[in-house]
This record gives structure tokens, sequence and C-alpha cells, in this order.
């Protein structure tokens, strides 16, 4: 189907990206896509069953792994649904609203999952560093406080995104780059200029995940020089093994991140099949590995997965 090129300034829609040369096979593609996503949502309701109905899960790690089930499955079915029906049915066009209102949920989502994983950070370094504060400093209701600063904190943060872009016009091709509407995506398309939306997205990233990137990073220095004044080595793997698992859930978050930011910022010569994978990796892998990782992991998690089964 060819995409619309107007002159019209108030766009009405834009194109979702498909892979040149392989609409043929759209429908075995949004089966993959589809059971990848079933597998997301199945896993991330698991964990907050388990969660939920285990007591000795009612710890504030725990809780926080609730957070980032929640938001991987919000963020998920923000955007795969509406993949799935360009894949089976062809709709490639989505309403200019409903992009900005995508837009909005996609980074703010990020913004909180990236704030959780600096509170899981945290609640590492006061277990490991001062064990004897742990109780007392990260209590429940704390936790629940720090769930709604991180919400509060990404919407703040990202609200204004889709705003920037509302006056813009767009003259010029409708064709996005990805299945679904990111910011620099949608601005690349404007036809007038984009300074200000542009330093204030890279300011937010910045702000947000840049600055939790810093501090995560930091948490695990201050944790290594303590698990590294301990007497044996045996003891050191033994203390360091309790991070294995948020270290692999922070990776899965921020090597699809800085990848995308990366074929943003330098793959304008890329194939489109690169921005496609990588903003479908970026979407589904942190969906998909979350649950996987600490249902691995945490012995609890494994006994009662075993145990539904």
């Amino acid at each position: 189907m060819p995409f619309p090129n107007s002159s019209d300034l108030s766009p009405s829609s834009f194109v979702l990206a498909s892979i040149p040369g392989l609409e043929s096979a759209h429908f075995w593609m949004a089966i993959l896509l589809c059971s990848v996503y079933i597998l997301a949502v199945t896993g991330n309701c698991v964990v907050l069953f388990i969660v939920k109905t285990e007591p000795s899960l009612h710890a504030p790690m725990y809780f926080f792994l609730c957070m980032l089930a929640v938001i991987d499955l919000a963020l998920s079915t923000s955007t795969v649904p509406r993949i799935l029906s360009f894949y089976w049915f062809n709709t490639r066009e989505i309403s200019f609203s409903a992009c900005l209102v995508q837009m909005f949920f996609i980074h703010t989502l990020s913004a909180i999952e990236s704030t959780v994983l600096l509170a899981m950070a945290v609640d590492r370094y006061v277990a490991i560093c001062h064990p004897l504060r742990h109780a007392a400093v990260l209590t429940n209701a704390m936790t629940m406080k720090i769930g709604l600063v991180a919400m509060a904190r990404g919407v703040t943060f990202f609200l204004p995104l889709p705003l920037l872009l509302l006056p813009l016009p767009f003259c010029h091709s409708r064709l996005l780059s990805h299945s679904f509407c990111l910011h620099q995506d949608v601005m690349n398309l404007a036809c007038a200029n984009t300074t200000p939306s542009m330093v204030y997205g890279l300011t937010a990233i910045l702000l947000v995940m840049g600055l939790d990137a810093i501090l995560i990073c930091l948490s695990y220095i201050l944790i290594l020089k303590a698990v590294l004044r301990l007497a044996s080595w045996k003891e050191r793997l033994k203390v360091f093994s309790t991070c294995i698992a948020h270290i692999c859930v922070v990776l899965a978050f921020y090597v699809p991140l800085v990848g995308l930011s990366v074929v943003h910022r330098f793959g304008k010569d890329l194939a489109p099949l690169v921005h496609i994978i990588m903003g479908n990796v970026y979407i589904l892998v942190p969906a998909v590995i979350n649950p996987i990782i600490y249902g691995v992991r945490t012995k609890q998690i494994q006994r009662r997965i075993l145990n539904l089964i």
C-alpha cells in the first residue's frame, strides 16, 4: 500500500513502517509476535500472582518486581495489539492523536521502569552495605511511596513531548520508521523548527534514564567495594549472587534502549529492517526476559511455579 505524501499542515494520520519485500509474510510475523506477547503477558501475570499469594515474598524487592511486571504489561499492551492489527488487517495508518497518546505511554512507562530499576539498585545497596538498617529504611510504605514518585517523575518529564509536537506542521512523508510511535521518529517528519522539541527530549532522557544509569553504576561500585571486604571468595560470591537477577534486568532494559538511540542517531542509512527489529526488541525483550530471570533466580518463585504446573 503506498504511503501518503501530503502538503496539508495538520496531519490526520501517520503510516506505520513495514519491512520492504516481506509484506506477504506479515501473517506469520504476526503469529510470532503474538506468541512472544502472550509469553510476556503470561510470565508477568504469573509473577504478580505468586508475589500476591506468597507471604514470604511480601518484601520491597518483590514489590519492585511487581511494579516492573505491571509496567511491562502496560508497555507491551500499548503497542503490540496495534502492531498485530497492522500485520493481520493491513491497517497501516494510525491517527495523529492516537500516535501522540501511544508515544506518551511508551516514553513515560520507560521512564517509570528506569526509576524502579534505580530503586531496586538502592535496595540491593542497603541490603548488602547496611543490612541492619534495611528493614527500617525500605519499609513497605516507603516502597509504595517510591512507586508513586516514579510514576509522577515519568509523567512530569515526558508529558511535554507530545505537547511540543502538537502544534508542529507535517508536510512531508508521514511514513514512520517503526511499527509504533516514538518521539524522535515523529519529530523527524515535521517541516518546521524542531529544536525545542529535540532539546527537551534529549534533556528529559539524560535527566531520567541517563541519571538513573549513572546512579545504578555508582550503587554497584559501592556494593563491589563492600563485597570485596569480605574474608572469603565463597562469601563474596554468595552475597553478590543476590544482585545477579537485578543486573540482568538492568541490562535487558538499557541495552535495547541504547541500541535504539544509536540507530535513531546514526542509522539513517540502515535498512528499515534494522529499525523495526530494534524497536520491537526494545518493547518486548524486557517484558519477556524479566519474569524468566526472576523465575530462575528466586527459589520461592521457582517452587510456586512448579506447584502451579
